[in-house]
């Protein structure tokens, strides 16, 4: 039972507050010496967890570069941007992200998610197309726009993913039918997720458009 320390730490850790890290940190020390280990075989344990798992760690990098990019301007420079397009709107901002989000999916090409790029790219551009139709944009329609964002990167990665012949979403695919008694190829499955994830782009798009003008009346029609 007092192998589970390490819980217990993690918890009261994080009650109180403490450093994240630390907390985890000095709970797994813990853990070790109390589970038998010494120092040096806690530490070797971290050394190859962290080793095997470094591909986990990428998002550091990415979050470091969009904070320096942030800092210097992004969200401004992209607002600019969206605001020399006439007739813009937040919803076809939205819908040419989700087209081209899809296409590099289906190269299995990463622009860093809603972290690494939708939060700090696209709804800057959405809400720069809303500021320059209608004025200072409204609070609540804000937060339906980083919805829509996200949402539209979950939708396009997810069914594009498998549109990449040997990606994790198609090989998923393919044991998960293999167990069920279909044996299929990657190649088969690209093609038939085709017409599916184009299928599922449209219907996003034009939920989106849609959502858009409906909050966009809601909120800015007193300002026409």
């Amino acid at each position: 039972m007092i192998k589970l320390i390490g819980i217990a730490i993690v918890i009261i850790g994080f009650a109180l507050k403490f450093d994240n890290i630390g907390i985890i940190l000095v709970a797994a020390l813990v853990t070790g010496l109390v589970g038998g280990m010494n120092v040096g075989k806690v530490l070797q344990v971290l050394g190859d967890s962290f080793v095997a798992n470094r591909g986990m760690c990428i998002f550091i990098p990415i979050f470091l570069v969009t904070g320096t990019l942030e800092r210097n301007g992004l969200k401004e420079t992209a607002a600019k941007l969206i605001g020399k397009v006439k007739n813009a709107t937040a919803g076809v901002v939205i819908s040419a992200y989700g087209v081209l989000r899809l296409v590099l999916a289906a190269f299995n090409v990463s622009l860093g998610g809603s972290a690494g790029f939708v939060r700090p790219v696209v709804v800057p551009m959405a809400r720069g197309a809303v500021e320059d139709k209608y004025g200072k944009v409204n609070e609540d329609h804000l937060e339906e726009i980083k919805g829509m964002g996200a949402g539209m990167e979950n939708i396009t990665w997810f069914f594009g993913q498998v549109l990449f012949v040997g990606g994790s979403g198609g090989l998923l695919v393919q044991a998960t039918l293999k167990s069920a008694g279909y044996d299929v190829s990657l190649l088969d499955l690209a093609k038939t997720e085709i017409p599916v994830a184009i299928f599922a782009l449209v219907a996003a798009c034009v939920l989106y458009i849609l959502k858009d003008n409906r909050l966009s009346k809601k909120y800015y029609s007193k300002k026409k």
